[in-house]
This record gives C-alpha cells, structure tokens and sequence, in this order.
C-alpha cells in the first residue's frame, strides 16, 4: 500500500453533489486531510462529504480568487492540493505526487504544476487550446496564493521555483455542449469590464483578426484536428467567443437608445 501524502486536498464547491463523490474518491485513502468549503450550498453536499471523510467549513463568497484563498487557511499542512469539485487525480497524477514527495529536493520548491485534461462529449481532449493547460495545484501553502482576477481566471502564483509532473488532472467542466455555450455571454461581459477598466476600446481590426487567429491556432498549430469533430468544434466555438467578446465590447461603447416610436 502507498504511504500517505502530507498533504491537504482543498476543495471550494456550491452545490456540486453530481461533482464531489467522484473528485473525493481520487483523492481518499492517501492524503492526511480532505476539507471541502461549501459555499450557499443547498443540496446535499455537506452530508456526501461528511461520509467521505471530509471536513466541512462554510465559508462567504468573495470571488474565487479570495475564496479560494480563504480556504487554504483552513489546511493544517503546508503542502496543499487545491482542486475543483468537478476534477480528479488520476492515478497517473497520483504517482506522480508520490514521486514527487519521494525526492530529497521537494521543498525547496514552492509547488508542482500538471496537465489538465478535459473530458467533452465522447473523448479526452488532448490537443489544440485546451491541452496540456498546465496549472499548478499542488503548493507549499507559505509560499504561494492564488492571485490573478478576483471573480474569475484566477491562478496560483509562487514564491519560488516549480516542479513540472507528467499525470494529468482529469476535468469533467463541460457535461454537455449546452453547458459549454452557456459559458459564452458571462465571460463576455467580464472581457467588456476588463477592457474598460484598462481604457482599451472596440477594434474592428482585433474584431476580425482575433477570431481567425484562434482558430488557426487552435485547429492547425496546436493539432486541434487530431481530436475529431469535438477538436474541430471546439476551434470553432473558441473562434466565435472571441467574435462575441470584441462584438459585447462594441456593443457596449456605441449603445443608443432607440428611436422613439421605433
């Protein structure tokens, strides 16, 4: 049997009962500790976690960024593992941790980044934009926090070098390709506040551009074809949410009211 991580799994989750046995059971049996901070959550998560070992905490909404930061205060090890309720550890990744704390080096790193690999519609996603996205999860709690936008696109950002495993972090993000244009109209408009806040205004050149480049990049440059339809579709709808993100931004800076009578 492997011996057991000190490490604490975190986990920040709102009502993610579909999510959480599947991301708790990668991680149960060989890490000290499992804390789940629930937030507003009304479905049965904290009964689900409770049976699995996990320690519950409530904790407000501050944004991800500061919550997430909240909730690695409530680790009792400095090494943490912060993980999304709808991801898992592979067993790959798991052996790659169990390395990791095998080396006589491992801290006088600040963390440990991995690839995370997505799951959409009828296959792991292995190329284009969305792999190997590289994010670093495991950290030595007082020498890293996360940082980043405070509601969203938050990341870990470390005092100090970072060890690169080689398992990936299994992402079950999008259920359905509902769920995924969903996604579309709310980061739009988050792009339309970042633009505003820098003073950056509509460019019909960027408007035309951008969209082609994503795609390209997407399908062509990082193989995205090799994914079969759901690689093309996913080039496809990374092209149109930038069309649809600088089109928000025009949107925004030319609103009028109508006409009256109109």
């Amino acid at each position: 049997m492997s011996a057991v991580l000190p490490v604490s799994v975190v986990i920040v989750a709102r009502n993610e009962v579909q999510n959480l046995p599947r991301c708790l059971a990668s991680v149960q049996g060989w890490v000290t500790e499992m804390i789940v901070a629930l937030n507003d959550t009304t479905d049965g998560s904290e009964t689900l976690v409770r049976a699995a070992g996990a320690i519950v905490h409530h904790l407000p909404w501050q944004g991800y960024r500061d919550t997430k930061n909240a909730a690695l205060a409530l680790a009792a090890n400095g090494w943490v593992l912060s993980i999304d309720a709808d991801e898992e550890v592979s067993p790959e990744l798991r052996r790659d941790l169990e390395r990791f704390f095998d080396r006589p080096d491992h801290e006088q790193f600040s963390g440990a980044r991995f690839p995370r690999k997505v799951w959409f519609i009828d296959r792991w996603i292995t190329h284009g934009d969305w792999y190997p996205d590289w994010s670093c999860r495991l950290i030595h709690r007082d020498r890293a926090r996360w940082g980043g936008d405070a509601f969203v696109h938050e990341k870990i950002e470390c005092d100090g070098p970072v060890a690169t495993l080689h398992g990936d972090l299994h992402h079950y993000s999008f259920p359905t390709l509902n769920s995924h244009v969903a996604k579309m109209p709310p980061f739009a408009d988050l792009f339309v506040r970042q633009q505003q806040a820098r003073g950056i205004r509509f460019s019909l050149a960027a408007a035309i551009v951008r969209p082609w480049w994503r795609f390209i990049r997407a399908y062509v440059i990082r193989r995205g074809f090799l994914d079969g339809y759901p690689g093309f579709y996913i080039a496809i709808a990374t092209a149109f949410g930038a069309f649809v993100r600088y089109s928000r931004l025009y949107e925004e800076q030319n609103r009028r009211k109508s006409p009256l009578g109109s």
